[in-house]
């Protein structure tokens, strides 16, 4: 689909004249469509679930300016293409931020928000880098620590290395294959992920607009999470009005993938309090 000058990759699943809900995938340049799939697929069943590769990831084209003003406008464009006024707006790590960006920006247009594992500044980043440095699960190369965060990677090779690398981290409970497999269907973008956190996050903090997000809201996040840990999250609820935070004690960065059926449960829930199912 030709969006804002990009050829973005965008699935659609459920009836069509069901509430529509567009999910937007974390990492840029590492990530794609296919967690959201996975995470939100289920919903499909009651709703039109929207899932993307945001432009410089997945299979989605290398079109710049990659900044979160850009995505921003390409969620918005996707959202007119299929003709809805308003969406539930999804995102979970770095798609939380758009997610949250996209509320911001277009409040009359989200009728519902839900966010896992992200944050609204970089506050926290410092734990990451702490929490690397001294898991006992594995042994994290000093260069990779000192990549964390950083956005500064020559090649996608060197991008491929030190995401092969901190993968560990990422689940409460640590399976070596499940690393494999998500390394092996990885599309690497390196000048997208350089972007992102090396020009647009240090910048980066949605703290003050965050009181002028009206829409129920939605914040998960796993108990383990090294990357954005419970904190952050407890940020962002203080500061939405009425936002409901739901710790899953059993998860890291992935409470939707480690804990599916509580993350449905909980869900549904939230959008059946909403109004929307």
């Amino acid at each position: 689909m030709k969006i804002n000058g990009a050829e973005l990759v965008v699935e659609a699943f459920g009836p069509e004249d069901a509430p529509a809900m567009i999910v937007h995938h974390g990492a840029p340049g590492l990530g794609s469509r296919s967690e959201p799939t996975r995470s939100f697929g289920p919903f499909a069943d009651r709703m039109r679930v929207i899932v993307f590769d945001a432009r410089g990831s997945g299979e989605s084209s290398d079109d710049e300016p990659f900044t979160h003003e850009q995505w921003v406008a390409d969620v918005d464009a996707i959202r007119e293409h299929f003709g809805y006024e308003k969406i539930v707006m999804a995102g979970g790590s770095y798609g939380g931020f758009i997610a949250m960006e996209y509320a911001v920006a277009h409040p009359d247009r989200v009728s519902a928000l839900i966010l896992r594992d992200t944050a609204a500044d970089t506050a926290h980043d410092h734990l990451a880098v702490e929490r690397a440095r001294s898991t006992d699960r594995t042994v994290i190369p000093q260069w990779a620590i000192d990549r964390i965060g950083t956005g500064r990677f020559a090649s996608n090779d060197e991008l491929r290395d030190y995401w092969r690398a901190i993968l560990p981290l990422y689940d409460h409970q640590h399976d070596p294959a499940k690393d494999a497999a998500r390394l092996a269907a990885t599309r690497f973008h390196y000048r997208t992920h350089n972007a992102a956190f090396g020009q647009n996050m240090p910048a980066y903090d949605l703290k003050p607009k965050l009181p002028g997000i009206t829409c129920p809201t939605l914040v998960t996040v796993g108990r383990h999470d090294w990357r954005t840990p419970v904190e952050a999250s407890q940020v962002i609820a203080d500061l939405v009005p009425d936002a409901r935070l739901v710790v899953f004690e059993h998860a890291g960065h992935s409470p939707q993938l480690e804990e599916p059926e509580k993350f449905q449960r909980v869900v549904r829930e939230f959008l059946a309090e909403a109004g929307i199912l």
